[in-house]
């Protein structure tokens, strides 16, 4: 089992391992609490109000189930191409193309959500400057950094995670004094049942801010993605995915819960985000500008990591022969910069629909960005229950393993596939699978024409690409180049799904 999928993971060699442990936690964490939290919230509690907090712990749920089985794959086999390399070899070469391209596809157009919340942060001090102004700055810095090598990375997302890991335990020490300890009027888990009840929009509200939930927990998914890059992968994983998980339901659960209970539905609807809305409500002179410089690099942090994974799957697709050859290529520092270029796309269709639609492009962004998300989170259920089987079969001891298996992996599947049912029938989701069907279908349509391409080349040894890396060698499975590498890339593709 293990033998054959050394196939794909030394095609995706030539990335240097230099994350740390403490790194790969902060970067899942990084991606995870960004504008999902300081402002997807808000959206949330439109839908569920006070009952957003079974939406968010549903969610927290499907993604510790998630998490887990990631855990037991990455540690087996830990290699950039992650969930994507893991569908390719136990379920079938089809599936990896398709959940790489979806997931690619929904991260870079997450980074668009990112970078529009921050335009509207701004706005708190610069209500006259065009918001545009501030999305266009702000790229470009975290662009300039993802050029760099990935220690200057992870370096800089470590810094930026600390910073909201810290501000938000702060915020969550503070509201729980005005809450628990001054028991000041205003303030208390009345508010829960105070304007429509706990449900105000009934059970199926706290349903449908469960989408929502999903994509605030976005991004814990990193953790395999980044563990190709790690030093010491498996030890990395385990810590990452314990530490994850249990500072996921603190900040989420425990923070929205404390918001709601200073906080009331109609104050939080009417602000920005709900947290500088509670800073607001308390008082303190200055804090909401505290609250509001956190949010920002909460979004930022975010948006970093958004940008690191993107480019690191499409580095991933080229070097499965499955995109350009020219984005598998790296830089001197050891960075896909040719791959980061293209994956700044999701900013400028985000600045192209804020130019459109400023007033809902931040929702827009997200329902386009779902799909995909939510589509690699229904395959890596589904992976795992194929890597399962195949562990039992060989009869292969895995040195990770979680309980719960296989029900998790079966709950976690139909729990995705009722959630990507239920946008239908949510205004603001419709485009979901209105956008998302028809792109699967032509990532489908594009697979069977790259494979046709593969069988109609000559095939043949390509000369080195200029970056170390060998093209169609006899000796290598790297396979950059899309068409052209003869029997050896359709070997790749069809080979690899075999133990």
């Amino acid at each position: 089992m293990s033998h054959s999928f050394d196939l794909i993971k030394n095609r995706e060699s030539g990335l240097k391992r230099e994350l740390t442990s403490p790194q790969l936690t902060m970067i899942a964490l990084g991606g995870a609490i960004g504008t999902g939290l300081f402002l997807g919230s808000k959206f949330a509690i439109s839908f569920a109000g006070p009952s957003v907090l079974l939406s968010y712990a549903i969610g927290g749920l499907i993604a510790v189930m998630l998490m887990g089985a990631l855990a037991e794959m990455t540690v087996a086999h830990s290699t950039t191409g992650s969930f994507g390399a893991f569908a390719e070899h136990y379920v079938s070469p089809l599936a990896g193309f398709l959940v790489k391209y979806l997931y690619w596809s929904c991260v870079v157009l997450a980074v668009g959500t990112e970078v529009l919340a921050i335009g509207d942060y701004m706005k708190l001090w610069f209500p006259g400057v065009p918001p545009l102004v501030w999305i266009l700055l702000f790229a470009g810095v975290l662009i300039a950094v993802n050029m760099f090598n990935v220690k200057a990375f992870g370096t800089l997302e470590y810094w930026f995670s600390s910073i909201k890991v810290f501000a938000i335990l702060g915020f969550i020490l503070l509201a729980a004094i005005l809450v628990f300890g001054k028991q000041e009027a205003g303030y208390g888990i009345h508010n829960y049942i105070a304007e429509g009840g706990f449900f105000p929009n009934g059970v199926s509200g706290m349903w449908v801010a469960v989408i929502v939930a999903i994509f605030s927990y976005l991004s814990v998914e990193m953790i395999a993605i980044a563990a190709g890059e790690a030093k010491d992968p498996g030890t990395a994983v385990k810590k990452a995915f314990k530490v994850t998980v249990f500072r996921l339901f603190l900040f989420y659960i425990l923070t929205l819960a404390l918001i709601l209970a200073i906080a009331n539905v109609r104050q939080i609807l009417a602000g920005n985000s709900p947290f500088v809305t509670v800073m607001q409500v308390i008082g303190i002179p200055f804090a909401d500008s505290v609250i509001n410089v956190v949010v920002i690099v909460a979004a930022l942090s975010a948006m970093n990591s958004q940008l690191y994974i993107s480019t690191r799957m499409m580095f991933s697709l080229s070097r499965a022969g499955q995109a350009p050859a020219v984005f598998g290529r790296l830089h001197k520092n050891g960075s896909p910069v040719n791959a980061l270029i293209l994956c700044t796309g999701g900013i400028a269709v985000a600045a192209c629909v804020y130019a459109l639609n400023p007033e809902s492009g931040f929702t827009f962004m997200m329902a386009l960005s779902m799909f995909g998300a939510m589509a690699t989170w229904l395959m890596i259920f589904v992976t795992h229950l194929a890597f399962r089987r195949a562990a039992k079969r060989d009869g292969t001891a895995l040195s990770y393993k979680l309980r719960f298996y296989p029900s998790a992996s079966w709950a976690g599947a139909i729990l995705m596939v009722a959630i990507m049912v239920t946008t239908l029938f949510v205004e603001a989701f419709r485009m979901t699978l209105i956008f998302g069907i028809p792109f699967a279908i032509g990532i489908v349509v594009l697979y069977f024409i790259l494979k046709k391409g593969r069988r109609a080349a000559p095939s043949g040894t390509a000369d080195s690409d200029g970056d170390g890396t060998a093209t169609g060698d006899e000796g290598t499975t790297s396979g950059l180049a899309v068409v052209g590498t003869g029997s050896e890339a359709d070997r790749n593709m069809e080979g690899a799904a075999r133990s």
